[in-house]
This record gives structure tokens, sequence and C-alpha cells, in this order.
């Protein structure tokens, strides 16, 4: 069973994160919909390596100062984390907000703590052919059409949400407002970096996403310097949820061809 703990991170900042597994660590990053959007992948995760996965501050009820206004505060924090913890050979995984989030500690680790990289539908990049969905302008109807290849079955009315979670959720949009609303859901340096990032890195896909779309996620495989691109059938935006077997059984192979590869290949 995972592990819940809070860590001072720095002195007006903690940290909530759940840990669970032995191996190699993984540290597994939430997009805007919360923890709850990677408990899945974590869970699985945890049966082979050492799997941390932390709530971003804000999210959920958790503090934020006010000087953490950015996705770079964000990256900066978990490679600090890695750090101060002595990890090594660190798997960052991460969903949509989360996987720009690991894209941008890539570019910052000067370490060499991270030594491999995979992005679930990550936002992040600016693609002028393919503009990242205003997902801020969408009701409730319209982000269950955009991110979910079967709507019909992901869409709740907010009229049924309980009024504490319904609170929780739009304090969860207000965060991420913040730290990703201006520039809009990107860091307009970011793709130019990529290409410094060498790592092996795997970008997955769901066919059927609307809030950034597979050309989008073509685009930003080509920016790393060594990325590949899978598309996950009968997926939207959160194919860990929706296809769940497909997006673990292609994490556990990038994972056995990454235990197995020669060290200078990797």
């Amino acid at each position: 069973m995972p592990t819940p703990r809070t860590i001072a991170l720095y002195p007006d900042l903690p940290l909530t994160l759940s840990e669970a597994g032995t191996g190699r660590p993984v540290l597994v990053l939430h997009g805007g919909g919360g923890p709850a959007t990677v408990a899945g992948l974590a869970d699985h995760l945890a049966r082979t390596t050492h799997t941390i996965a932390p709530t971003h501050p804000g999210w959920d009820g958790t503090p934020r100062p006010d000087w953490f206004t950015g996705i770079d505060d964000l990256a900066l924090a978990y490679l600090h984390y890695l750090r101060d913890h002595q990890l090594s050979d660190v798997l960052v995984i991460g969903s949509s907000l989360g996987g720009w989030t690991a894209a941008e500690m890539a570019v910052l680790d000067n370490a060499g703590i991270i030594t491999g990289l995979v992005l679930i539908d990550p936002v992040g990049v600016d693609v002028p052919t393919e503009p990242i969905r205003d997902f801020f302008a969408l009701d409730a109807r319209g982000v269950a059409e955009y991110s979910w290849h079967d709507s019909a079955r992901f869409y709740v009315d907010p009229a049924d949400i309980p009024t504490e979670q319904l609170a929780l959720r739009q304090s969860n949009m207000a965060t991420m407002r913040i730290l990703a609303g201006d520039p809009y859901m990107h860091d307009p340096k970011l793709a130019h970096r990529l290409a410094r990032v060498d790592l092996p890195t795997l970008l997955l896909w769901g066919e059927s996403d609307r809030i950034v779309t597979p050309a989008y996620g073509t685009a930003y495989a080509a920016a790393f310097g060594n990325a590949r691109l899978e598309i996950i059938p009968e997926a939207g935006h959160l194919p860990q949820i929706e296809q769940p077997r497909a997006t673990h059984a292609l994490i556990d192979a990038y994972l056995h061809q990454m235990s197995t590869a020669p060290i200078n290949a990797q």
C-alpha cells in the first residue's frame, strides 16, 4: 500500500507525496485533474519500482506559497527533492501538466539524476499549427468532449458533485491558472531547449485527444533529441484512465528496454 507523508522541501513549502514499492525510483507527476488521475498508474508501477507520487503544491488543498507561481518552480522543487534524497537513475513519468513539468526537469537536470522520461499527452510547447485547447473556457460538457474518447462515459454533471469536492476542483483549477495560465499552458522557450535532452524519451498519446492533438504530439516528440511517439487507440487526454492496460504495457516495455539496453545506448 502507498505510504503518504509530508516533507519540508523548503521552509515555507511542505510537499505531500505517496511512496510504494522498491527498485528503480520512478517519479509520477499528475496533471490538472490532480493525483487521482495517476493513482492507478502509480499502483501499477509500484509492483516493480520505487514509485513516488507527489501532489503538486496547491492541489487538493495542499499549501502553495505566494512566490510559487510557475512550472519552473514545480520542476525545480522536484529536482531538489530528488537531490536531497540522493536518488539517481530516476525515471520521470508525467501526465498533461505533469508531462510539461517532467520535460522542464529534464532541461534543468545538470546532475544527470534523470535517466528516462515518459510523457503522457503533455502540454508545454507551442505548436502554432496545433494550438492547445483553452481548457479554462470549456464547460463540463466541453471538457468531456475534448478530453475523452468516450465522453458519455466520463462526463460528470457538476450538479451531481458534492459541494466540498466541487470547491476542491475549482481550487485546483485556480492553482493551475496561476502556474500555467500566462502564457497559456506552454513555455515559449521549451521546444528550443528540448533538442539538448537526449534521454530515451517515450511520448504516449491518446488518439482522440482534442486538448492537445496527436499532431501536437508528433511535433513535441520531434523537438527532443531522442524520443518516440506511441498512439493509443480509443483514448483521449488521459489514456492511463481510459486505456490503462495499453498504457501500462507500453510503459512496462519501455522499462524493460531501458533495463536491458547497453549503458552507452541509454
